[in-house]
């Protein structure tokens, strides 16, 4: 297996098919980047574009992701950082300090998305209640004004 040390990169619409080595795809129509791992096993890494999993950077000539990439997946359990478009490796990490990791990243997003999302039993009932109420009153402003107009 080849460790690749730096990355060229590729701005595209659609990831490719078949991924060279050596290359990191990125595509901000889909909010993706993709690579296979620099430790040269082959497989593909997809890093998700979010405000709670990686950001990208370009600074006109290289490439930088934040945070690390973590194959914990995959049997090389490849960890490493990809700055100014070099694979900077990073230590190998235990089971116990990959399960710590995973729980920080659960709670970053359970964070995030709950403060910013709408709470579906309180937020949404409620604004159906406002909605069924206001019908109702423009219902019965309609059958009064129709009454009024025969009495």
């Amino acid at each position: 297996m080849k460790r690749e040390t730096v990355l060229k990169h590729e701005f595209v619409e659609y990831i490719p098919n078949h991924l060279k080595e050596g290359t990191i795809y990125i595509s901000v129509t889909f909010g993706t980047v993709v690579h296979k791992c620099c430790c040269g096993c082959g497989n593909e890494v997809i890093t998700p574009l979010s405000p709670t999993d990686w950001k990208v950077t370009f600074d006109g000539e290289s490439i930088s992701l934040y945070p690390s990439i973590g194959n914990w997946n995959f049997d090389c359990k490849s960890h490493y950082w990809i700055k100014n478009s070099r694979v900077e490796w990073d230590k190998k990490r235990s089971g116990k300090e990959i399960n710590s990791g995973r729980h920080q990243d659960y709670l970053y997003k359970s964070k995030y998305y709950g403060k910013n999302s709408l709470s579906p039993d309180k937020d949404i009932t409620a604004n159906d209640r406002a909605s069924k109420s206001d019908k109702l009153e423009a219902k019965n402003n309609f059958w009064s004004r129709l009454r009024s107009w025969w009495c």
